[in-house]
């Protein structure tokens, strides 16, 4: 992997280890990663890595439907669970692609260098 891309990942993925929505596992992922760059395990862990990150981003119309459903009001809460759902509607109306919260953001630009990570 080339350097920049090595760094600039590391960086994304130090944040990712700290953002306050990023879940259990892919914490987990993200930590054996940074474990294994520079080892012989450094590219089955990439992959790894990427495959967890891609099935932890929150696609902003699943965002949306969870956000608007009573499993939603009860995780968030009614009313942040509205609010959720409003700025998720205006995100997506605006061309979003995925939730906006820190860990989705990282996750989505740690994903614009998967083939550069893949190699």
């Amino acid at each position: 992997m080339d350097q920049n891309v090595l760094h600039e990942v590391t960086e994304k993925t130090k944040a990712l280890l700290e953002a306050p929505t990023c879940c259990a596992t892919a914490k987990e992922a993200a930590q054996r990663w940074l474990e294994a760059v520079g080892t012989a395990a450094e590219k089955q862990e990439t992959a790894r890595y990427i495959a967890e990150l891609e099935a932890d981003i929150m696609p902003i119309d699943q965002l949306i439907g969870f956000a608007k459903s009573e499993k939603g009001a009860a995780y968030f809460g009614a009313e942040t669970a509205d609010s959720i759902a409003a700025h998720a509607e205006e995100i997506k109306a605006a061309g979003a692609v995925y939730c906006d919260c820190p860990a989705c953001s990282l996750v989505e630009e740690i994903l614009r260098k998967k083939a550069d990570m893949l190699g």
